[in-house]
């Protein structure tokens, strides 16, 4: 079964989401502002939910229309075959949202789709009434400048929630950032990664799990594995494809440490759920007495900053000691994510390379020094 799919994404990470699904196979692979499409069959619906690092879902797109008015909505809405997917018992809220649309009311969106879509499976079942006691078939819809996207979430809870951080430090960093800055760190399996602040230590594991090619979703489950139309085979052969093709490699390591002892008790316990703690080693220790056992080294730190965890005036003084101890030498590179548009002045020199990211909602620079 030939299917389409959306896969939203935090802005910034566009293009390293389109790479990994065409590297798992995806067709027709198009990038857009915070999203990007792709098609592919059955399999592809669960390898992307399995093994994407930058994803923050997967939803199958039912149909895309203009539309300005709520009737326009509603009739294009009821159309499609929605009984395709959604049974007689099953349970299908409606959620979504609107930007830049002369249907700004999300509210007054949500019921219209959700009566276009019962009156659609009545004429299709002949019942009146629908208990939804059944599977979820969550649809959701977005609305931009006038054109709808109808789709039904593959993914249930966001493809982030990896399975292994059920708690984490104050301001603790999204696991689809942390992947992508390993990402754009260009980390690889015979690196040696350091991260001197590491917090819950969400770096930290995904560093190892991507450097290894370990599948960041194949220990947890997905809505989809519930539907009828999506066969469990389906399931079990991705898994066991994901398990085949990781590389455990003994050349990687990783040092994390923070000054903060409890922030390094959760980090090891969150690299022994995703499995990765025989790669890291944590300890206790402040950044000011930072002193690398390896001759190179990839750095990747998420510093507390004015906006997250402590005031500018902190912040800098820590920027400074961090341009005192980064010294630019040969097989180290330093990346390092900051609000602070101020951030080179104060570290002493200027970035290889820059990137606009969002940690959250705060507007960030990945700051990248690599000569």
């Amino acid at each position: 079964m030939k299917l389409n799919f959306a896969a939203p994404c935090l802005f910034g990470l566009e293009a390293p989401l389109a790479d990994e699904l065409r590297e798992m196979g995806a067709e027709n692979v198009t990038a857009e502002n915070g999203r990007v499409l792709f098609s592919g069959d059955e399999a592809m619906l669960a390898r992307a939910n399995i093994r994407s690092r930058y994803a923050e879902r997967i939803a199958v797109v039912i149909g895309s229309f203009e539309a300005h008015t709520f009737d326009q909505l509603f009739e294009h809405t009821k159309k499609y075959h929605w009984e395709q997917w959604i049974g007689k018992q099953d349970c299908f809220p409606v959620k979504g949202y609107s930007l830049s649309s002369d249907l700004h009311s999300v509210s007054d969106c949500q019921a219209i789709i959700k009566k276009a879509v019962v009156e659609a499976l009545k004429s299709k079942y002949h019942i009146p009434w629908f208990q939804e006691t059944g599977t979820t078939y969550q649809i959701s819809f977005s609305i931009l400048k006038n054109r709808v996207t109808l789709m039904l979430d593959a993914t249930g809870v966001g493809l982030h929630k990896r399975g292994y951080r059920p708690a984490a430090n104050a301001a603790p960093i999204k696991e689809t950032l942390a992947a992508a800055l390993c990402n754009f760190a260009r980390l690889r399996h015979y690196h040696t990664l350091y991260d001197p602040m590491c917090g819950s230590g969400t770096i930290a594991v995904e560093g190892a799990l991507l450097a290894n090619n370990i599948a960041p979703g194949k220990n947890r489950s997905f809505a989809a594995e519930k539907w009828q139309q999506i066969p469990q085979r389906i399931w079990r052969s991705e898994r066991e494809a994901a398990v085949a093709d990781e590389r455990i490699s003994d050349e990687f390591m990783c040092f994390a440490s923070d000054i903060d002892r409890r922030a390094v008790e959760l980090a090891t316990g969150n690299a022994k759920r995703a499995g990765v703690d025989k790669l890291i080693r944590f300890s206790v220790a402040d950044i000011k007495d930072f002193a690398p056992s390896t001759e190179r080294g990839t750095l990747i730190v998420n510093p507390p900053y004015g906006e997250r965890l402590m005031d500018v005036a902190a912040a800098e003084a820590l920027y400074r000691d961090m341009g005192r101890l980064f010294e630019a030498k040969k097989g180290w590179s330093y990346n390092i994510i900051t609000a602070d548009e101020d951030f080179e002045k104060v570290f002493g020199r200027r970035a290889d390379k820059r990137r606009k990211l969002y940690n959250g909602m705060i507007k960030c620079q990945y700051y990248m020094y690599f000569r």
